[in-house]
């Protein structure tokens, strides 16, 4: 009965760690580089914030390899810190090698997809790309909904990026829907 448990409960924690293939990490020095990056962009100090988390990239490629999750973390980051100061033509091609590491690693439906669908479209709504990030966050509206249920927080930031969507290409009743949805998940959220 003991073994049963024992079992039971290691595949729990497998489960919960993603699995055996992406148990291990980037290290400490990784971690404490990506916070660092996050305090920096909350600062507004998004310079440094990319100087920073280019190094957390560049960290987490030697310590875990080319197609690890926390390299794709390293390269939102990075995108992240390049879209903050207007620079598209740098995050858009980081945000693309995000999301292909994330969906070869995670599968094509995981919320960390999602995320990653999301970060590339606002880089194209920014642009007035409107027809390359439509598909992008319809995708990730359906990825969100079925992992994370259609009431999620995460869902209403995908339906306000959509209604922007719509709003700036004239489909202001549709754009309305989204927003009144997307309002109704955060107000039950809180």
């Amino acid at each position: 009965m003991i073994n049963l448990v024992q079992v039971m409960a290691l595949a729990a924690v497998l489960c919960l760690t993603g699995g055996p293939a992406y148990a291990q990490g980037a290290g400490i020095e990784w971690e404490t580089l990506i916070e660092e990056v996050r305090t920096l962009y909350r600062a507004g100090r998004y310079d440094r914030a990319a100087t920073v988390a280019k190094k957390a990239l560049e960290v987490a490629e030697k310590r875990v390899g080319l197609n690890h999750p926390d390299v794709a973390t390293s390269l939102s980051n990075l995108a992240k810190a390049h879209q903050a100061q207007g620079q598209y033509d740098q995050s858009e091609p980081l945000y693309k090698r995000a999301l292909d590491i994330v969906e070869k690693a995670l599968g094509p439906d995981h919320p960390a997809v999602a995320q990653s669908l999301n970060n590339l479209a606002v880089v194209y709504l920014a642009q007035e790309q409107y027809a390359q990030a439509e598909p992008l966050l319809k995708r990730a509206l359906v990825i969100r909904e079925k992992a994370l249920g259609p009431n999620h927080p995460d869902v209403a930031t995908v339906l306000k990026n959509l209604a922007l969507l719509y709003r700036a290409t004239q489909r202001t009743t549709e754009a309305e829907e989204l927003e009144a949805r997307a309002e109704k998940i955060k107000a039950n959220d809180r």
